[in-house]
This record gives C-alpha cells, sequence and structure tokens, in this order.
C-alpha cells in the first residue's frame, strides 16, 4: 500500500527576505548520480515512467526563461528502500527540499542525439522527513542554440521517482508559475556560440521564497500537463552519464577586503587564486533598493566577444546573493554603486567531479609550470562536454577533445573517463545520414564538417586512444560500424592518395603555411590506423586484414607522391616545408626511419603549428629519439605563456589579442598537450594493450636529471620515479593483474633489477625485459 498523499501546506511562518540570499548561498550538499553502463546512453522505456511533462499555464518559453515548480508531499514515515528522483528540462534546474539545497545547476546542456534530452537521477531519501515535505525546483530555459546546446523550443519539467512505498510524480498537482526577480539585462548580451544569457535579477521583484521548508503555495496556480513520455519536442530520455558538479564551497578571495565596506562606486577588483569556473556571491545593505549591481570576470571579453555576466538591482535592506550559472576567469570585478555598504564578497568553485590524481616533476621548473598551466587548462575546459575555451564557445570542438582525453588520462582519476565517453557517443549520435560527422556538436547553430578534426576524432588518438587506455570493449563494438561509414566517404585518387573532401570548412590549423592535402593525407592514414586497431583488437579479422592491406599501399602512393629529396610536400604547396605535416607522417607511420635524420633537420627550422598542432610535432620528436630537441622546442615554443607571471591558463595562439589568432583565448583546450608529452614519453609510461593489460615503462629524460611521475591507469596507480647522472636509477611499481615491458637507452649496458626487495636478475638494454606486478628498483650503468 502507498505511504503518501499529496496534500497544500498551511501558512507556518512568513518568509523574511533575508532567506533571499541564505537559500541560494548555501553550500549546495553532493547527492548521488547512476552514470551509464558500457555500451551505448542509457536510454529509458515509456513504460518505465509515469510522470507527466508540466509547464505554467502562463506561457514561459521566452528566452532565458526562469520558472519555479512546487509540490507538497505528506509521508507518514520515510521508506527504508532507496528514493531516487528522475529529473529532466530543457535546460538548467537547481532542486530544494523542505528548505534544504539538494542538486544546483542539474541538468545538462541538451543533445545526446539531435532530437533526445537527458535526465539526472537524483538520490533524495535523505532529505525527506515524515509530515509535509515541500519539493521546490527553479528552472531556467536557455530558450536559444548555441555551439554547446540545441534547444527542444519548449520549456517543461518531468519529475519522476517511484518506489514500492512512495510515487512523487509530475502532473497538474504540481504548482509552477514565472519567477518575477529574473529578466533581461541591458545590452551587450553573450555572442552567438554561448547558447546562455546573461543573468539579471531584481530582488525587488522577487525572491527565493519559494525554496524555504515554510513556504505556502496554495495561491500560485496549478501546472499544466502538456505531454506523457516520450512526449515532443523532449523526446527520449537518455540518463546523464557523468557526475554532478563538484562544489568546492564558498571561499575568499586572494586579495580579500576587511568588511564592512561603503562603495564608492568603484569597480573592485577580486583576485581568484587561478582560472576557475565560478559563481560570484555578494552580501551588501542598500538604504532606498534600486542600486545596479554588474558582476563579470577580466574574461568576459574573452575571444574578443561579449560572454556572460550578471546584473542585481538590490532592495531595501540587507540582502545576499549567488549568482547562479558560472562564469570563469581570474579575476572577479564587481560593480558596486556609490552608497551601498558591503558585508562580504567571495565566490564558489565549481567543476567536473573528478580528482588530480596523476603528477609529473622535475628538476627543471619550466615544465613543472608546463604541467600545471596545463592540467589547470584542462580542468576549467572540462564540463556539460570537454570545450575548447570556458569563456567565449564552451563548444566541444573535437580537435581540442582529442587532446584534452590524452591529458585526462595521465592527470586525472578514472571518473574523467565519463566525459570523453559521452563526447564520443554523442559525436557517434550527431552522424548524419550521408555518414559525415561534424562538431561541435552538441550544437543547434552549427553543422560544417572540419575534415581534419573529424579525422582526429575518429582516428587512432581519438576514439582508439580512448579504448587504449579504457579497455572499453562494448562503446568500442557501439561507434566501430559508424567509424567505418565515416571513414568510406573518404576516396582515393588514381595515384592512390587521397582525394580531398571539402567539408563545411578545410580549416587544418591556425596559422600559416599550412599544406592542407598533406595535412589531411596524414590524418585520414591516423585514421586508418585507429580503425586498424579496433578491428584488430575486436576480433574483426576480416576488416583488419583488409585495413591492413589498404594502409600498406596507401603507404607506398603517400611516399611516392609527397617526398621530395629531404622532406614532403603536396605539389600546390609553395611555402616551406610544413613541419605539422613532417610530424604527423612519423606519428602515421608513414615515414620509415631512414626519412627520420631530414626530417628532424626540418623540425629544427620550421616553426609554423599552432599551439594544437605543437603538441604533435613534439611527440614525432620523442618518437624519432630526439628528446632534447623535443623538451628544447616546448620550452621554446610554449615558453611565453609558461612564463607569463599572472595568467594560469595556456593560450589558444602563441601570444594575446592581435599577438594570436582565432580571437586569442588565454585558456585554450588544445595548447595542453605537453602535459601528456611529460608523462608519456619523458616519464615513459604509456598502454601497450587496451586498458592497460601490459604497458611500456621508456624514459626518454633528454637534457633532465630527475623525474617522478604516478599515472592513474585503470588497471591502478603507476608510480615511477628517475635520477640520471652516469647511468640510471628507476623506482617502479607495476600494479596487480598487468605488466611492464621495460626499454631503457641504447647506452645502457648493465641492468639491475631488485623485485619486491629481491634481486632477480641482470639485463643489456637489447634484452627483452618484463615486469609483472609489484615495486622495482632498477639501477642502469
Amino acid at each position: 500500500m502507498k505511504l503518501c498523499k499529496t496534500r497544500c501546506s498551511k501558512p507556518i511562518l512568513k518568509f523574511s527576505g533575508i532567506l533571499l540570499a541564505i537559500l541560494i548561498c548555501i553550500n549546495f550538499l553532493s547527492c548521488h548520480i547512476r552514470t551509464s553502463g558500457p555500451g551505448n546512453f542509457t536510454k529509458t522505456k515509456p513504460s518505465e515512467f509515469k510522470a507527466l511533462w508540466i509547464q505554467p499555464q502562463v506561457s514561459n518559453d521566452s528566452l532565458n526563461a526562469w520558472t519555479v515548480y512546487y509540490k507538497s508531499v505528506y509521508l507518514n514515515e520515510v521508506p527504508a528502500t532507496p528514493l531516487v528522483a528522475r529529473i529532466a528540462t530543457d535546460t538548467k534546474y537547481w532542486l530544494w527540499i523542505n528548505g534544504k539545497p539538494v542538486v544546483r545547476m542539474g541538468g545538462l546542456k541538451r543533445g545526446p542525439t539531435p532530437r533526445d534530452t537527458y535526465f539526472d537521477e537524483v538520490s533524495i531519501k535523505k532529505y525527506l522527513n515524515p509530515g509535509i515535505n515541500r519539493v521546490a525546483i527553479l528552472v531556467n530555459y536557455f530558450g536559444k542554440n548555441g555551439f554547446s546546446h540545441k534547444s527542444s523550443g519548449e520549456q517543461g519539467l518531468f519529475f519522476d521517482l517511484q518506489s514500492e512505498a512512495i510515487e512523487i510524480l509530475s502532473d497538474s498537482t504540481w504548482k509552477a508559475w514565472p519567477h518575477a526577480g529574473f529578466g533581461e539585462t541591458t545590452a551587450p548580451h553573450p555572442n552567438f556560440r554561448l547558447p546562455e544569457s546573461n543573468v539579471f535579477f531584481n530582488a525587488q521583484m522577487g525572491s527565493f521564497a519559494f525554496a524555504a521548508d515554510d513556504y505556502n503555495a496554495d495561491k500560485n496556480p496549478n501546472a499544466l500537463v502538456v505531454g506523457k513520455y516520450p512526449s515532443s519536442p523532449w523526446n527520449t530520455l537518455v540518463a546523464r552519464p557523468i557526475p554532478l558538479w563538484k562544489d568546492f564551497g564558498l571561499k575568499s578571495y586572494e586579495n580579500d577586503l576587511e568588511f564592512p565596506l561603503l562603495s564608492k562606486g568603484d569597480t573592485l577588483h577580486l583576485q581568484l587564486p587561478y582560472n576557475a569556473q565560478i559563481s560570484p556571491y555578494f552580501k551588501i545593505k542598500s538604504a532606498q533598493g534600486g542600486d545596479t549591481l554588474d558582476i563579470r570576470t577580466d574574461h568576459y571579453y574573452g575571444g574578443g566577444a561579449p560572454n556572460i555576466r550578471m546584473q542585481y538591482v538590490t532592495r531595501p535592506g540587507i540582502q545576499e546573493f549567488e549568482m547562479p550559472g558560472w562564469i570563469n576567469g581570474e579575476q572577479v570585478n564587481y560593480y558596486i554603486p556609490a552608497g551601498v555598504e558591503i558585508l562580504d564578497l567571495r565566490y564558489r568553485e565549481t567543476g567536473y567531479d573528478t580528482e588530480f590524481s596523476g603528477s609529473f616533476t622535475c628538476d627543471d621548473p619550466f615544465f613543472n609550470n608546463l604541467h600545471k598551466k596545463a592540467l589547470r587548462t584542462l580542468y576549467v575546459t572540462m564540463r556539460d562536454t570537454y570545450m575548447d575555451c570556458p569563456d567565449r564557445e564552451r563548444a566541444q570542438w573535437w580537435g581540442d577533445e582529442v587532446l584534452e582525453s590524452g591529458e585526462a588520462f595521465y592527470a586525472l582519476d578514472r571518473q574523467s573517463d565519463a566525459l570523453v565517453r559521452k563526447g564520443i557517443l554523442e559525436l557517434i549520435n550527431w552522424q548524419r545520414e550521408d555518414s559525415t560527422l561534424f562538431s561541435p556538436i552538441p550544437a543547434g547553430n552549427w553543422d560544417k564538417e572540419l575534415p581534419g578534426q573529424m579525422l582526429a576524432s575518429v582516428g587512432y588518438y581519438g576514439i582508439y586512444n580512448y579504448y587504449l587506455n579504457t579497455g572499453d570493449l562494448n562503446l568500442l563494438n557501439e561507434v566501430y560500424e559508424p567509424v567505418k561509414k565515416y571513414l568510406a566517404l573518404w576516396k582515393l585518387k588514381e595515384d592512390g592518395t587521397l582525394n580531398i573532401r571539402q567539408g563545411g570548412w578545410i580549416w587544418g590549423d591556425w596559422g600559416e603555411n599550412k599544406d592542407i592535402p598533406l595535412l589531411l593525407n596524414t590524418q585520414y592514414h591516423l585514421a586508418q590506423k585507429g580503425l586498424y586497431e579496433m578491428a584488430k583488437t575486436s576480433g574483426r579479422v576480416t576488416d583488419a586484414d583488409i585495413l591492413k592491406q589498404n594502409m600498406e599501399t596507401f603507404k607506398n602512393a603517400f611516399n611516392s607522391a609527397f617526398w621530395k629529396e629531404n622532406h614532403y610536400r603536396s605539389p600546390a604547396h609553395q611555402g616551406p616545408p610544413d613541419d605539422r605535416s613532417q610530424a604527423l607522417a612519423v606519428l602515421a607511420g608513414l615515414a620509415d626511419p631512414e626519412k627520420y635524420d631530414a626530417i628532424y633537420a626540418i623540425l629544427q627550422k620550421e616553426k609554423h603549428a599552432s599551439p594544437y598542432m605543437e603538441k604533435y610535432v613534439a611527440e614525432a620528436l620523442f618518437q624519432m629519439n630526439q628528446p632534447e630537441f623535443a623538451l628544447r622546442r616546448l620550452e621554446d615554443r610554449f615558453g611565453t605563456m609558461v612564463n607569463h607571471p599572472s595568467i594560469t591558463t595556456l593560450w589558444e595562439g602563441w601570444g594575446i589579442g592581435k599577438e594570436g589568432f582565432g580571437g586569442g583565448t588565454t585558456n585554450h583546450a588544445w595548447s595542453g598537450g605537453g602535459l601528456t608529452l611529460l608523462s608519456q614519453y619523458v616519464a615513459g609510461i604509456q598502454p601497450l594493450e587496451p586498458g592497460y593489460k601490459s604497458f611500456l615503462v621508456r624514459p626518454q629524460l633528454g637534457f633532465l636529471k630527475e623525474v617522478q611521475a604516478v599515472v592513474p591507469s585503470i588497471a591502478g596507480e603507476i608510480k615511477i620515479s628517475i635520477k640520471k647522472n652516469d647511468g640510471m636509477q628507476l623506482e617502479l611499481s607495476v600494479p596487480q593483474k598487468t605488466s611492464a615491458q621495460l626499454k631503457l637507452p641504447a647506452f645502457v649496458k648493465k641492468i639491475t633489477i631488485t623485485h619486491n626487495a629481491q634481486e632477480i636478475k641482470e639485463y643489456t638494454s637489447q634484452d627483452s625485459i618484463v615486469l609483472q606486478e609489484g615495486t622495482y628498483k632498477i639501477i642502469a650503468k
């Protein structure tokens, strides 16, 4: 028998306006979110849901609409069984139960497929009490498309909690009304790439009284039922595959002021410890009300276009408020009108729920700082998706995601894998009927294919690298045929080289001296290599045999057509040799070792790649056994941004503003590839078999003398410590159920290995050395 019935609550205490800020600024508690298992996104059948889609009776589908949904539920007792609410909306929501914040910024930007919508799963049992329980939800409907979101065109709420004991289902007994306090700021508004709007709140028009544990909703209108699952335009609901955001709590600024402080009408510049995703907070006292505050970060014009800011209109008296939504930057700028008394200014950092589990340190401060800034750049570009930058676009460009995912395997815990996985499934689920792929996706106002980025996404460094690091065979099987169909779009010319497809934008890379035909031929072969490895390791023997033969034929044709005495060049290319393309030829396996000296000479002289492609240039140098110059080139190319005293992230271009390109953001995902190289090549740790069943240990220190690293692999934590003098001394931990292949430099003549404190054997650098699980001390001379 059901234990619950619904009824409206009776008024107990009149809500105080001060509670407005207390409620919105309380530290939101974490809640359990189920992530989808291996395979496709977790979708739901119509029979699994009983709730109905609801809206306010007064239409609220305009741009940047804010709506309150409310329900009182009476429980005789709180059942012992788990109570998980499935919540869907377009676009973001905030949830309170009995006055306690449960979810902050719930929901994901829309687009698991071009038609469908994500839903959250939230455990709410600990927030319920016997008696009346008040469920309050604030929904922000973006109401427009962007480079990271496809609007459904209609706002609504879906709330479905079912258990053996109770049911709480969105229906016509819920209350729903537009929130009168929210509105639109004055111009300028965020640029067209962003689906988010500025935040405007007028405290004279509305409050957060609805979230209190004594709120009386009797006089508010009932919700309007607009559909039964799977109603259009929200369609199929897909379980959120990533966790809710990590909440770091309210924090004081680095240059904290002494409060109270009477504003003189100046803009206050409050310093953050690093570039972060934050929600600014304030507590003030206004004499008459009607003062307008403006809050933005120093990244408001990041990339040249206006991004997101907040305006707040005061009411008389003491009040506090925290911006819903997030902005990013190194500094928060508060404009507070003269005469307003400032009682407190703080910020809340939120971000993807992962830990910085990997590490790299060495005896050279430059590379320590490169790793630190790359890690900060990576983290500030993770949220609903991996993104290129957190200010101008927030878009899942796949050229950027390929590099980000590679970094995450070395820097973050394995909960971060879910974000890569989500991106791969979105990429494939947005594949068009003609088999083309494009990014960024999800997107409502972009549909152009960038051929080079798409080849990177499905290639060796994209989907296959995810599989190599995770061993997620179910996902590989899910995406194999779509990847195969995409590569089938690419045809060869009579000479056996690639017939260049125009796509939507043959971009290639920022910067000059791009040999586009050469770039696309090398990226195509990397995509072939990725599909071949996917076929081979998943048991598709026939496909693997065909791909292997095709790759050999293509390699011969490529070298016949493009190798010109001492470098690669396409016939139409007029400038100096393209450094990017030489490097990609090495990484793709198109260039045999006898060409390495010539290519090395080119890479010593030509420097045209952007920070995006520079990762591949340095990686080619490591693969050609030129670690010292690889490090020197990284130091030379990234020196200005790594050594910058105040910017904590890496930039889109080699300079800032006019000295850069493409808008010039100073926090751009694609610039962090050096982090991967430091762990993968300098420390020398990289997987050999999917899921780290075996891995390579091949340190290339170059001119460095000491290196320590931790790699948080899916098989377990790998620790390595290396000292280089006349020889090398290593300490290494090999996780359980995996093995390491040790390969040391050719100058080593004698290797003594101690395993779990017992000496086992002596080797030379020419021997095949396999190390099973345990701890090792290795002395090489």
